[in-house]
């Protein structure tokens, strides 16, 4: 039997196994971990973020969960969480802001659309409404808006 042979199999570590498990410490340490699970947010951490960032308060429980979710699926919900938790980060906000006036995904991959008639677009352009939203009874349009 070698001396090698008998090293290892009393446990000893062999310069191979040395360097492997060295490679491996250092490229774990080079990885960087998240400082928050996208899965730990809430929706009304995410629902107060966006009431923050749009100045509006009265805006829709069921569409920031599905916007957090499209936000969490575009690879962003780390950065979401860190915003959340005070990180500056002026683009990913405006993101925000655009996703709820827009109803759109914040996904530049997606043709998804969260929300048609919820956008706040509509309340920015009073003077529309979202095709296929009936404005009134029969003729309204007629008249001119009261003032």
């Amino acid at each position: 039997m070698a001396i090698s042979e008998t090293s290892q199999r009393a446990g000893l570590m062999s310069r191979r196994r040395a360097l492997a498990a060295l490679t491996a410490t250092s490229t774990l340490a080079l990885m960087p971990w998240p400082r928050r699970a996208s899965a730990e947010i809430t929706g009304n951490a995410f629902l107060e973020l966006s009431r923050q960032l749009t100045g509006k308060s009265d805006l829709g429980e069921r569409m920031a969960d599905r916007m957090l979710a499209a936000f969490d699926s575009a690879g962003r919900g780390q950065d979401v969480a860190a915003l959340i938790d005070g990180a500056d980060a002026h683009d990913l906000a405006n993101d925000i802001v655009a996703a709820w006036y827009s109803g759109l995904s914040p996904d530049p991959d997606s043709s998804r659309v969260l929300s048609y008639r919820d956008a706040l677009m509509w309340r920015a352009l009073d003077y529309t409404k979202p095709m296929a939203v009936c404005g009134g009874a029969m003729g309204y349009w007629a008249d001119p808006p009261s003032t």
